[in-house]
């Protein structure tokens, strides 16, 4: 299966950050809001019942906002019907990679893409 139509969206919110991450039936699966707390990052989720991205939505929030040194907020909703564990995978390591993509971006540093 091609997940080709799986996107990034970034949405600035004032100093904040809406990232936007959908494919195949987009949804709102799951939100997770990482921001400063003292010397590291707190967050927080919220998952729609029956949705998984919250096991991913957390992470991307909390590197994100780290990375850029802002609120960010990742809003999830990915889902390809009878998916096995290899395509699940899949989608976790194509979407990680596409938030690895846009913080690089971020930084101005294109030097050390792949």
């Amino acid at each position: 299966m091609s997940f080709e139509d799986i996107k990034l969206e970034a949405i600035p919110v004032g100093r904040d950050l809406l990232l936007l991450m959908t494919g195949g039936v987009s949804h709102i699966g799951a939100a997770s809001t990482a921001y400063k707390a003292g010397e590291g990052t707190e967050a927080m989720t919220s998952a729609v019942p029956g949705h998984k991205e919250h096991t991913l939505s957390e992470d991307y929030a909390r590197r994100a906002s780290a990375a850029l040194g802002r609120t960010v907020t990742v809003v999830m909703g990915i889902h390809y019907d009878n998916l096995s564990k290899e395509e699940i995978k899949e989608i976790a390591r194509q979407t990680s990679e596409m938030l690895d993509h846009y913080l690089l971006e971020q930084r101005g540093n294109g030097a050390n893409r792949p």
